[in-house]
């Protein structure tokens, strides 16, 4: 039904079983004991868990694919953040209208971005895509502040029409929601001493993913998949038969670009505050190390690393000082004190530096990845089986 194989059907099962299952999962010491601060399973957090395991998703299709490399896809995730918060400002505080108005909008500026940095491909189109994006960073900032309210941020006002709301309340801001339920609306569940909480938001967010997951899935293992893929094994070759490679360059870049779009609407869907900053080139970057991280060009790939990055972030920038003084304080004060140095640089704002010595690990020890590493591992307990049933029982020679 799915137009999947049994091994893609088998991988969507589980993507949708561990994306659905994340709030209990990734919440694994109890609300009340002394580690429940190490929990990355909190709603907001995991609502970006998914919106940028989308944003890396549509990343994949083009650099995955194409070989094309985007440092520019930034761009496209502001576009739709403020696309969604002017719907929430303009028509109605429900989220559909304004994701699919970010989706439309980040798929138009992708055209005219596309169109003229697939001119130049390599580190050409790469710095091109750079250029774009921090243009239209700074226009966000300067030349376009009656649209994005400059640094300030583009925000909801108690004076906005809304036309399709109707009567509003002027007590406070509206927030947003599907249909009357609140994407900030939390459930709160204690199982055996175990506390989850559960948000609509979240979960909207998980099955938009799910969907978005299986739509690449069908433009991997579809006739224009395999043609991206023969651009990037050798573009010139490809030209020599006649074909002309730029509309298929171009359609997975809009495609990408509409992706970054929809991760953006759905990051103003659950805070609808649209900033300049969402537009920098270091939120191009993390899209860059969340798909090496996982595995280019693969399907589950961008999942993973985006997971890992946003999962490890919040787990290290919580650690302070103070916390690693009470895991060392066990030891005597010299060594403690020097642990603490020691360890200092590589947590709190210092997370980024282990970010990097994570990348840089990966890239040398597994350049497909944390895929090539899950495939690593599978084929040593394969190879190990194999041994074992090869081994028939002998026994000694008289």
């Amino acid at each position: 039904m799915l137009k999947l194989d049994r091994k893609d059907t088998l991988l969507l099962v589980i993507v949708a079983l561990m994306t659905l299952a994340a709030p209990i999962i990734l919440n694994p010491f109890p609300t009340g004991s002394a580690l429940a601060q190490f929990n990355a399973g909190y709603p907001d957090l995991m609502q970006r868990f998914v919106i940028y395991g989308i944003f890396a998703i549509g990343f994949n299709i083009l650099f995955g694919l194409t070989g094309y490399l985007s440092f520019g896809h930034a761009a496209f995730l502001g576009v739709g953040s403020y696309s969604a918060v002017w719907m929430f400002k303009l028509l109605s505080m429900n989220v559909l209208p304004a994701i699919v108005f970010s989706v439309i909008i980040a798929g138009l500026f992708a055209v005219v971005i596309g169109y003229v940095s697939l001119r130049r491909s390599g580190i050409y189109f790469s710095i091109l895509t750079l250029a774009f994006a921090q243009m239209s960073f700074n226009m966000a900032y300067s030349v376009l502040t009656p649209i994005t309210n400059g640094e300030t941020g583009l925000q909801l006002t108690l004076n906005d029409p809304r036309i399709l709301d109707g009567a509003r309340a002027a007590t406070g801001l509206p927030v947003t929601n599907l249909f009357g339920f609140e994407m900030r609306s939390t459930a709160h569940l204690d199982i055996a001493g175990w506390g989850f909480d559960f948000s609509v938001g979240y979960y909207l967010s998980a099955v938009i993913m799910l969907l978005a997951f299986y739509l690449s899935m069908r433009i991997f293992r579809s006739p224009f998949g395999l043609m991206l893929r023969a651009i990037k094994s050798n573009q010139n070759r490809l030209s020599y038969t006649g074909l002309n490679a730029r509309p298929y360059t171009l359609a997975a870049f809009v495609i990408s670009g509409m992706y970054a779009g929809l991760a953006g609407g759905l990051l103003a869907a659950m805070d609808p505050l649209a900033g300049a900053e969402r537009m920098q080139w270091t939120a191009s970057g993390e899209v860059v190390l969340m798909t090496i991280l996982g595995g280019a060009g693969t399907l589950i790939g961008p999942v993973l690393g985006a997971g890992f990055i946003k999962y490890f972030e919040n787990i290290f920038s919580k650690i302070n000082d103070s916390i690693l003084h009470q895991w060392f304080s066990f030891m005597p004060d010299g060594i403690e004190d020097f642990l603490v140095t020691l360890v200092h640089p590589f947590i709190g704002k210092g997370w980024h530096l282990t970010l990097g010595l994570l990348f840089m690990a990966v890239v040398i020890f597994l350049p497909g990845g944390l895929v090539e590493g899950g495939q690593r591992i599978g084929r040593l307990f394969r190879r190990n089986k194999a041994g074992d049933t090869a081994s028939p029982a002998t026994t000694p020679a008289e």
